[in-house]
Order: structure tokens, then sequence, then C-alpha cells
């Protein structure tokens, strides 16, 4: 099965100045924005590679105070908040994390450009927050 790196999701109090800083400072370009109302989060996706699927750097932006990122923030302040691999199959790789033990946090939802997510609780993942990505989005 093939694993790549999706993204990085960084967690910030205000997009507007964190893309002043990847933007204006690195010279990345911002490749899609997109509100995630279930998530109360807005966020800014920037490309960081070559070729037709790069992995990204994904400033989030709570847009509510239940928000998860806003209680990241409040708890931790900005900063990385986790690590998303992409899978070519979300369904198997969820099944096998939990016959070895792997708390997964949710069942799978659908988040950013349609792609079937979940994530899996740093406990059973060396301390990091962990998302896994269903590599094709799910059709309507």
């Amino acid at each position: 099965m093939a694993i790549e790196i999706d993204h990085l999701g960084i967690a910030v109090r205000s997009l507007e100045e964190g893309l002043r800083f990847y933007e204006d400072a690195l010279g990345m370009a911002v490749s899609g924005r997109e509100k995630i109302a279930a998530e109360q989060v807005e966020v800014a996706m920037l490309p960081a590679g070559a070729g037709t699927n790069p992995p990204r750097i994904e400033l989030l932006e709570a847009t509510g105070e239940a928000s998860p990122i806003a209680r990241y923030i409040e708890k931790r302040g900005p900063g990385l908040h986790h690590i998303a691999l992409r899978v070519d199959d979300l369904e198997n790789t969820i099944e096998r994390l939990k016959s070895e033990g792997a708390r997964v946090l949710q069942e799978p939802r659908r988040g950013a450009g349609g792609h079937l997510y979940v994530f899996v609780h740093p406990a059973t993942t060396g301390g990091v927050l962990l998302e896994l990505i269903q590599k094709e989005p799910v059709k309507d």
C-alpha cells in the first residue's frame, strides 16, 4: 500500500497573518481556500513540492470557539497541529490500525477537497496527531 505525505496542518490565529509569512516571505502560492463547517475551520492550502499532487502546508484558522483549532490554540498556541498521510484504501487502513490497538478518533467524514478522513490519537502514534486521508475524493 502506498502512503504519501498529504499535508502538514498548522494552526494559526489568523489566515491573513499566516499567509503573509508563507506567501510574502517564502513566496509560496495558495492553491485553495475552503471553509469546513463541520470542523468550524477555514483552511488555506499551499503546495510544497512538484508534481500533480504535491504535499502541502495547510493553514487552519478557527471560525468558532468550539472548533478543535480554537481549543488547540487556547491550550498550546499556534503551531504544528497534525501530519496528514494519503492512503489508497482508508477503510482497510482504519481496520488494520484498530486491530493493532490504535485509537481512531471518529468515523470517516468528508473534509477539504471532498476527501474522506479520520484522525488517529497521538497516544498511539508516538505523540503526533495523525490524519489519514483517502487518496481519491468521494464522488457525490
